[in-house]
């Protein structure tokens, strides 16, 4: 009897399950993202992110422990290589799951998995959008004395960063499709419908979401909204962690009875 044990087992016998999730581990480290389903990739997470963590401490006993678990050499060699040196500053979620929708067949859902910190163009636009968050701004303020014989002596320049207004920064969106049940698809039509952040989200009420999906169709109607909400809400407070937790509990956007 199970008795609360949470893993899937994705339709496996246990020696086939590991050995399938050992060289989706193996792809992953080698390739930095694959393609496969949203349920094979949180399983995934679960397996190769404590390996990662394993990988920052390059000692003979964890290169022993960790070719236990992935038994592929040349893996190995590049987890501790270039993967190491990658994620050594970073304290935990080294992967990100991108979801792409239903696939055509069998319905079911795709998505990327990816090592975060090999995604140079997400990278970048993380850096520009730090960026764009700050400007420089130089003033000059008069310090010395003012007397009658002599005149404003000038003071030091002084540097300071102010933060753009509302009107400065660029207007960017979030990636909605981070939310159980929003494909790539799904998000477009809500950034038509002016829904474009979390935040938005979050506030957006259920019947004005569901409309959206009705006017584009039968195709996107048949999606559950209910949750969406609730998600975007811990996506806008940042609450990550929280929010792995409930999709965890998810299936296509609402619980699993």
């Amino acid at each position: 009897m199970r008795h609360g044990k949470k893993d899937n087992h994705l339709s496996r016998t246990h020696s086939h399950r590991e050995a399938m999730l050992q060289n989706m581990a193996s792809s992953l480290i080698l390739h930095k993202r694959i393609e496969t389903t949203v349920a094979k990739a949180k399983e995934l997470r679960k397996f190769v992110e404590p390996i990662l963590t394993k990988a920052k401490d390059d000692t003979y006993q964890n290169r022993r422990v960790v070719f236990q678990s992935l038994h592929d050499k040349e893996t190995i060699k590049e987890l501790f290589g270039n993967v190491a040196d990658k994620i050594a500053s970073r304290p935990g979620g080294y992967t990100r799951i991108i979801k792409l929708g239903n696939r055509l067949g069998d319905n079911a859902e795709t998505c990327l998995i990816e090592l975060v910190d090999f995604n140079e163009t997400l990278l970048a636009a993380a850096a520009e959008k730090a960026a764009a968050t700050t400007k420089t701004r130089r003033s000059r303020r008069g310090s010395g004395s003012r007397t009658a014989e002599t005149a404003e002596v000038p003071a030091a320049e002084v540097v300071e960063t102010t933060p753009v207004s509302a009107e400065e920064a660029p207007a960017t969106g979030d990636d909605l499709t981070k939310i159980e049940g929003i494909g790539p698809k799904i998000a477009e039509l809500l950034n038509n419908a002016g829904i474009t952040t979390f935040a938005q989200l979050a506030d957006a009420q259920d019947e004005a979401v569901q409309q959206v999906l009705v006017d584009a169709g039968p195709r996107f109607n048949v999606h559950d909204a209910t949750t969406w909400n609730e998600q975007a809400a811990l996506a806008r407070d940042g609450k990550w962690d929280e929010l792995n937790e409930l999709q965890d509990r998810l299936k296509g956007g609402k619980e699993e009875a």
